[in-house]
């Protein structure tokens, strides 16, 4: 399992949030019971600034996140980056390489 931060970006006219259909279809893809047919664990979500979303998932592999992330492409950007937890950083004793950062190259 690793631990990877995501972040979507998509224009106003494309949020899903306010629509009576795409906002309950949001929540169910980002449901617990769901992540984890994939073998995904949310960590935690936050939106920020109005339309940049962002997760950190536990997960076992970079294309099962991307597979996970499929839906937000088709509305906007996403950028899936690999990351360590702090108390990894630290027994390892340093902040090692730059993480790998996978961009779906859709602009918002």
């Amino acid at each position: 399992m690793g631990i990877y931060v995501t972040k979507h970006h998509h224009d106003a006219a494309a949020c899903p949030a306010g629509h009576p259909e795409m906002g309950p279809m949001l929540l169910q893809h980002l449901s617990d019971e769901n992540a984890a047919k994939m073998g995904i664990t949310v960590k935690g979500d936050a939106v920020v600034g109005g339309h940049d979303f962002y997760m950190i998932l536990d997960a076992p592999s970079l294309e099962k996140v991307q597979e996970f992330m499929g839906p937000f492409i088709q509305a906007g950007s996403v950028e899936i980056m690999e990351a360590d937890t702090c108390s990894q950083v630290v027994a390892r004793g340093d902040c090692g390489p730059t993480a790998k950062i996978w961009t779906s190259g859709v602009p918002a």
